[in-house]
């Protein structure tokens, strides 16, 4: 059973609005979920269409699993539609496939299963590839992320040195299931006071908890944890350097005939410099990949 350490269910934007602090200059949400005008047009790759399973091909409909509360990379616009730069780049994915993209939203920690049960093709939601994740599914990687921390305006602190200290982690991620925790253990180890961790269903919850003075320090993915710190203005700072850096990776059903139509879907973006445009737009280039791999994790 996972504790959970959630504040009132109140949102970044929201919470800073109030304090005065929020930032509203994000992009706009692109693509198939909002049809904003400002989307990146992608034609439709024949080839790579024709070699879809037959039932996806039949549907035309693409499947995504997501959580969208993980800013930029995927998370709500102000209309509730999907947006950041993850559903960009999956609706790009969709127009080159030739399908329409259908998000399926929920929680994190639904995506794996309901990729592996076959009620969605694929999962996009900063999954970090790891041996264990990839006992359940196989994973086309599609970036890489290093792990940054934050804390507040002014304080200084260390994320190799955080014992006794409050920090916050979205539920269920890499810096929640493996990260912060080996940092506590080598606190206790060290007859240290362990780190707690404060855990919260949705990635602005945790930021929240820091801006507002619940936890020490933050630790996210280091596009997410750069964003919140943009977004709220003189609030947080960074914590130390980024480190860790780790690929992510879409999640597909093990052995699936889908598996090598979406490598090669996202080698041609890559290839056509789409997907550097997508990357681009948010800020986001420097994690940027050359080969749409797979299973990374397991290569070593």
């Amino acid at each position: 059973m996972r504790s959970r350490y959630l504040l009132p269910v109140l949102t970044l934007a929201t919470a800073l609005a109030l304090s005065g602090c929020v930032d509203n200059s994000q992009p706009a949400a692109t693509g198939a979920a909002s049809g904003t005008a400002d989307a990146i047009e992608v034609k439709k790759n024949d080839a790579i269409a024709a070699m879809l399973p037959e039932k996806m091909r039949t549907a035309g409909v693409l499947n995504v699993g997501m959580a969208n509360n993980y800013p930029p990379n995927e998370y709500k616009d102000d209309n509730g539609n999907p947006a950041g730069w993850s559903v960009d780049l999956t609706n790009a994915l969709g127009q080159v496939m030739g399908l329409k993209v259908n998000f399926d939203i929920g929680t994190f920690d639904n995506i794996l299963p309901a990729v592996r049960a076959g009620k969605d093709d694929m999962g996009m939601s900063s999954f970090t590839d790891t041996l264990e994740r990839e006992k359940q599914v196989d994973f086309v990687n599609y970036y890489s992320a290093g792990i940054q921390w934050a804390a507040p305006k002014g304080k200084t602190v260390d994320p190799d040195n955080a014992c006794g200290l409050k920090v916050a982690v979205q539920a269920t991620t890499y810096e929640d299931t493996h990260e912060v925790p080996a940092k506590s253990k080598a606190c206790t180890d060290a007859g240290k006071p362990a780190i707690t961790i404060f855990r919260y269903d949705a990635q602005d919850q945790a930021t929240n908890a820091l801006v507002v003075g619940q936890v020490d320090a933050m630790s996210a993915d280091s596009p997410v944890t750069l964003y919140a710190i943009s977004k709220t203005k003189d609030k947080l700072q960074t914590a130390g350097d980024a480190f860790e850096v780790a690929p992510y990776g879409i999640p597909v059903a093990q052995g699936s005939e889908f598996t090598p139509v979406l490598q090669k879907a996202l080698q041609t973006l890559i290839d056509d410099g789409t997907y550097t445009k997508i990357l681009s737009k948010w800020g986001v280039e420097a994690g940027g990949v050359k080969t749409a791999d797979l299973n990374v994790a397991a290569k070593g």
